[in-house]
């Protein structure tokens, strides 16, 4: 009867150590979320400074520059879920780059200390998240592997603990970028 009881009490204490696993891991991919929301919302607030600094030298630029205020209120909006803003992330980036891209057009604007303050900041900005993005995955990558081993496995599905998606890169994302394309804008 004693080592009835002390088996059914390591079998309670395994259990309470992969339950709290789970959740602790569950929690890290919560956190890391967190950080890349941070880094998103740092973005987005460079982003009117950029705009209004941009838009002294661009005025037939002004598709490219509402579309990108447009985003950003989007990206603001109280009902927007993780993956919408992820969404909005990418199409930001692209229209960002786009941006960029035509700034080549504008002496003046390359010149202008405010815009390279402004784009140094952008840049500093995009590396935070791709650190962010990296943080993010390897805490779903852990997590992931808690949900789908032994025993683990076993709590994650009485918790309906399911796996979570690495965030990847688009194709357009994947392409390589041509400078030649770059300067011929």
């Amino acid at each position: 009867m004693i080592i009835g009881a002390v088996i059914l009490v390591i079998l309670a204490l395994l259990g309470i150590s992969f339950y709290n696993s789970l959740i602790a891991k569950k929690n890290q991919v919560n956190n890391a979320f967190s950080a890349i929301d941070v880094m998103l919302k740092k973005r987005f607030d460079l982003l009117p400074n950029l705009i209004e600094t941009v838009k002294q030298y661009m005025q037939h630029e002004e598709s490219v520059l509402t579309k990108v205020v447009e985003l950003r209120s989007r990206a603001f909006a109280p009902n927007a879920s993780n993956e919408e803003k992820l969404d909005i992330d990418k199409q930001l980036s692209s229209a960002v780059r786009g941006l960029m891209v035509n700034v080549e057009s504008y002496p003046d604007l390359k010149a202008n200390q405010n815009f390279l303050n402004l784009q140094s900041t952008w840049t500093e900005s995009e590396e935070q998240i791709a650190a962010s993005r990296r943080a993010y995955n390897a805490s779903v990558t852990d997590y992931n592997n808690a949900v789908m081993m032994f025993p683990g496995s076993i709590f994650a599905g009485m918790l309906n603990y399911q796996q979570i998606a690495v965030l990847a890169n688009t194709e357009e994302e994947r392409k390589n970028i041509s400078a030649k394309e770059l300067f011929n804008n």
